[in-house]
């Protein structure tokens, strides 16, 4: 079956999830959920098998139930954004406001939805080189929101799309500003673990969030009477867009790193050696395949980026229950163009492990918590950058184990949010063992080079055969 070019998704459905009852409460919004305001809502959907229900229906039915369930533990999900404005207590006037999850019950919402014409192969191609197809972007809720939004819109909306063959995507909707991944996941697995109704050992999760001064964090009041005209949102319709998803194998990255370790070792560098990781090795690898794809000019500065989690760096570590953002963005030293390409593999990824060591630990987080308070910033990671590359997700994130009671996903994949020339978002391989998948987004024309690299396409795998059952 030939892949559709136009959009053929129909939402023939809609229903508002609530949880139930529970007392009035506020979350006040710290540095690092308040940074990200600007930014799009999280879209990561999982597709999976065609389910034993008889009808789209009757599995929207199934996984409503299950997620009010869920929702009654992760109650800050189904709340809205709110602002308060704060005045001074002697002349009564506006000196600031702070941003807060209001837990109300206001609810999420569950599309059904259903794809004319699209079946699971045309989701999933069999051809490594083959780009994401254009219609998955249509299989998720929320296209244009920011996180922002979430003072009007739901904070997590679920499209079900049922496809020609019976398959069925669920695609994500999350606001960002609410938690990261890590949290975002959870809750994932929490509600899959609910609708395949096992039992599951879970903490509670736990919504004080994280203060630099220890205790519960008070609101943050933001120097502005109102934020709403600071939110950065994109003005122009984003340029043409290629993505694909890349897989790499346990083996596959295991040699990539080593090669790196043997180019280091063979330059002197024996601590750079010891110290590179699988990460680093990938990284660096599509770094340099990027900046020879966008024929950067020799001269011209390249930074290489990527999100870091905080949870294990803080001292006290954050519990692994902890429900709220704490990413960070660590960023190599500016290099120019020629060296990075001339100095080789091996260099790279040293220069990327400095780049993660001098982003430090409980102290650097710290010092950098403070600088944000003392000018606060509502657009982080819009960081678009010509000559860069950012990559976020993590194939840490259990994807794979979200099954909601008819089988594990086949394949993992995200929507149009976030997604500029040079973004790249690291999957768990479907096949597991360690391996990972990488989805790369580049212009047309940077794709069509990147084609062609054969440095790239020596340590691309062979993806795992898909098994369905229907």
């Amino acid at each position: 079956m030939q892949s559709p070019s136009s959009p053929v998704v129909q939402v023939v459905s809609r229903r508002t999830v609530k949880p139930p009852p529970r007392p009035l409460e506020r979350i006040p919004l710290t540095t690092w959920d308040l940074s990200l305001l600007s930014a799009d809502y999280i879209q990561k959907g999982l597709l999976f098998p065609p389910p034993p229900f008889v009808s789209t229906a009757r599995l929207v039915d199934h996984l409503e139930s299950a997620l009010a369930g869920a929702l009654a533990a992760y109650y800050p999900v189904a709340g809205r954004l709110a602002t308060d404005q704060h005045r001074d207590d002697d002349t009564g006037h506006v000196v600031g406001c702070s941003v807060s999850v209001d837990c109300a019950g206001q609810g999420v919402e569950i599309l059904e939805a259903v794809a004319h014409g699209v079946a699971i192969a045309d989701v999933i191609s069999p051809d490594a080189d083959a780009d994401v197809p254009r219609f998955v972007r249509s299989f998720f809720p929320l296209d244009e929101a920011v996180n922002y939004d979430g003072h009007d819109r739901p904070l997590f909306v679920v499209q079900a799309t049922e496809l020609a063959d019976g398959g069925v995507f669920l695609g994500f909707a999350y606001n960002h500003a609410l938690s990261d991944g890590t949290a975002f996941w959870d809750f994932i697995a929490a509600w899959a673990a609910i609708a395949r109704a096992a039992v599951v050992p879970r903490a509670a999760p736990l919504f004080e969030r994280w203060s630099p001064n220890g205790g519960a964090a008070p609101p943050i009041v933001l120097p502005y009477a109102d934020i709403a005209g600071l939110i950065a949102r994109p003005t122009l319709p984003p340029p043409p867009q290629r993505e694909k998803m890349l897989h790499f194998s346990s083996e596959s990255l295991v040699a990539l790193k080593e090669r790196a370790r043997e180019e280091l070792v063979a330059a002197g560098d024996a601590s750079g050696a010891a110290a590179v990781t699988r990460f680093q090795a990938l990284g660096s690898l599509l770094w340099r395949c990027f900046v020879r794809a966008r024929r950067i000019a020799p001269d011209q500065e390249v930074v290489f980026r990527a999100s870091a989690n905080h949870r294990a760096r803080l001292r006290p570590p954050l519990p692994a229950e902890y429900f709220g953002n704490a990413i960070g963005a660590v960023s190599t030293e500016a290099v120019r163009a020629s060296e990075l390409l001339e100095r080789g593999h091996g260099w790279a990824a040293a220069a990327v492990g400095r780049a993660v060591a001098a982003h430090g630990g409980d102290a650097g987080i710290r010092e950098r918590a403070a600088a944000w308070a003392a000018e606060p910033g509502l657009s982080a990671f819009r960081l678009f950058d010509p000559n860069g590359m950012f990559i976020s997700s993590s194939p840490r994130f259990d994807m794979y184990g979200c099954d909601f009671g008819w089988g594990k996903p086949l394949a993992a994949r995200s929507g149009k949010a976030n997604k500029y020339d040079g973004k790249v978002s690291l999957f768990p391989g479907r096949g597991g063992g360690g391996s990972i998948d990488a989805e790369v987004v580049l212009a047309p024309e940077h794709m069509a080079a990147l084609e062609l690299d054969d440095e790239l396409w020596a340590a691309v795998s062979p993806d795992v055969p898909l098994a369905i059952k229907g």
